[in-house]
């Protein structure tokens, strides 16, 4: 399976994409970042097929996940491109998009074989106070995934995530809020009440977002529209930085 910008699963379980295969980058480690056996077996399943872990990432990747974070001057989720990131944020991305995680996932949610839909992953370094409204992901998304590499939060509820009851009532949360803090985990299948946001929040919040997408034209229009959401940001933060310099 292949999608316009170059994304494909091979027979043998490696994913690829021009110019990077997961098993090249994934040789350099010798274990998992990622443990999968930590995420629960029983999952909640109304209002919709949600699961929520914690301590999924080993302690001591963390300095290293974070300081391979790539490092956005715009706030946002970006999609993910080798480039932008060190080695271990790459190797987890492998991990994460592996075919035996995808199938672990939709085996928890519902879902049969998700590793035939294309992962799209994102990366986000820092939000603004207009992101985290009450949504439900777009029909094309068929299981998302987020895992979060903040040090520590000390914002309380703030961008935290809550999965809730009603699009209209930020408080009826089905589960406790998420932190965005090293190793939470949550996977979620999308359907027409999947409803999530935060409060607002403005700052670093480090975050690894991974969505199985319907077909491979939906990945290719999501990764356009992100790289040039990437691409405005980029041009009106310019703008801003030379009126303030130009104004001082």
């Amino acid at each position: 399976m292949r999608s316009p910008d170059g994304w494909r699963a091979t027979r043998n379980g490696a994913c690829t994409r021009p110019g990077v295969t997961w098993q090249r980058i994934r040789i350099r480690f010798t274990t998992s970042m990622f443990l999968a056996n930590r995420l629960p077996v029983a999952v909640r399943t109304a209002p919709f097929p949600l699961l929520v872990a914690s301590g999924v990432l080993e302690p001591e990747d963390a300095d290293r996940l974070r300081a391979d974070f790539p490092r956005y001057g715009e706030a946002g989720f970006f999609p993910w491109k080798e480039a932008d990131c060190g080695v271990a944020i790459n190797a987890l991305v492998a991990e994460l998009t592996a075919p035996a995680v995808a199938d672990l996932l939709g085996d928890r949610l519902g879902v049969e074989r998700l590793s035939q839909y294309p992962p799209l992953v994102t990366l986000c370094r820092s939000l603004n106070s207009r992101h985290g409204s009450v949504h439900t992901d777009s029909q094309s998304k068929i299981v998302t995934a987020l895992l979060y590499l903040n040090a520590a939060w000390p914002h309380g509820s703030a961008g935290s995530l809550r999965f809730l009851a009603q699009s209209t009532d930020i408080a009826s949360q089905v589960v406790p809020e998420v932190p965005p803090l090293y190793g939470n985990f949550v996977a979620f299948r999308r359907t027409g009440n999947s409803f999530h946001g935060h409060l607002p929040f403005q700052g670093e919040r480090l975050a690894v977002q991974v969505a199985w997408l319907a077909d491979a034209e939906a990945h290719a229009r999501k990764t356009r529209r992100g790289n040039t959401s990437r691409t405005f940001k980029k041009l009106l933060g310019g703008l801003d930085r030379w009126w303030k310099r130009r104004d001082a």
